[in-house]
């Protein structure tokens, strides 16, 4: 019996414990990944403290998963042994729903989640649907892509869904595992690109990263700042701070929107009045399904967009998973295989 190292979690609330595990085998329309990298998410803590129903334990954790085809079930032909794939939060579709069949794959009725309802990629292997599958371009650091498969799907699916245009005002609150690649991607988006953060520690790489203007909210009313530049076409919510979030709503310009991609459970503070003067509106966006995490990697290669990044081995499961959860890292937190 062939076995592979895995990170699970036992119970709900429990520490992550380092087990053998025999390597799985893919059924008909699945494949075997061999694992080259997987990032850690805020997301995670769905299983790691049992946030969400129905989660069997133990269960492996993680959905920003890079690595190559050691195996295909008997009905795959589109991929090959050895080719490079990625697998995100979106863990596949049924393709029998009234989504599916409205090409709606991200709210498939019998939809899964990789990591919740299928092990994920705290481990050297995993099997996966083939619906779950993107490509990945070579030139694409494995390190560096797996968090593209959660963070970057899900800027860059909010901001080119957006009401955009090029030379359009973007305003991005909050600079760090979500903001600091919205910022990347709204630049080459060609748009006018306004970072908002607390403080000036993150002014610097704002705008090493591609921000045009910077603004320290501490200091500064962000909203009259940005009405002074004229309104945010888009103010694009990073930070799962509902208070700050409120605070920025009345920097939007006529016909602005609001797009929120940080997960807070505390209701945004928005009157009716904020709205109706200046045909404002306010949207939330998820992440995407295969598609869009193969289009926003190829389009994350072609323009050089990378995460910054901090690796740890996969044993140290524990500790990396700590430094996220605890906003510690700068800015997502990668498990590197070595492989």
């Amino acid at each position: 019996m062939s076995t592979m190292k895995a990170m699970q979690v036992p119970a709900a609330g429990a520490d992550f414990e380092a087990v053998e595990k025999e390597i799985p085998s893919p059924g008909n329309d699945e494949v075997l990944i061999k694992v080259q990298a997987c990032g850690i998410c805020h997301s995670d803590a769905f299983v790691k403290e049992g946030l969400m129903p129905g989660i069997e334990y133990p269960r492996v954790p993680g959905h920003e998963v890079i690595g190559t085809i050691e195996e295909r079930g008997d009905t795959i032909d589109r991929w090959e042994i050895g080719q490079r794939v990625g697998v995100g939060w979106h863990g596949g579709h049924c393709y029998k729903c009234e989504s599916c069949r409205n090409g709606d794959f991200i709210n498939c009725e019998n939809g899964r989640v990789t990591g919740i309802h299928f092990d994920g990629g705290y481990a050297e292997y995993l099997v996966a649907p083939e619906s779950a599958l993107a490509a990945i371009p070579e030139s694409l650091d494995a390190a560096e892509a797996a968090p593209l498969l959660c963070a970057g799907i899900t800027t860059f699916n909010a901001l080119r869904n957006s009401r955009l245009e090029p030379g359009d005002t973007v305003a991005v609150q909050g600079i760090g595992g979500l903001g600091h690649l919205a910022v990347q991607y709204a630049n080459k988006f060609g748009c006018k690109v306004v970072a908002l953060s607390r403080g000036d520690g993150k002014k610097e790489l704002a705008l090493a990263l591609g921000a045009h203007q910077y603004i320290d909210t501490e200091a500064n009313n962000a909203a009259e700042k940005l009405q002074a530049m004229g309104g945010a076409k888009v103010i694009l919510a990073t930070a799962p701070s509902s208070e700050a979030i409120s605070s920025v709503v009345d920097g939007l310009g006529r016909n602005g929107q609001l797009m929120v991609v940080a997960a807070a459970n505390d209701p945004i503070e928005v009157t009716p009045l904020q709205l109706i003067m200046g045909r404002k509106s306010v949207s939330g966006w998820p992440s995407g399904d295969a598609r869009d995490s193969e289009e926003t990697l190829h389009f994350s290669a072609l323009q050089d967009i990378t995460p910054k990044i901090e690796t740890f081995p996969l044993e140290q499961a524990n500790e990396a998973y700590d430094r996220m959860i605890n906003n510690e890292a700068r800015f997502r937190v990668v498990l590197d295989m070595g492989g």
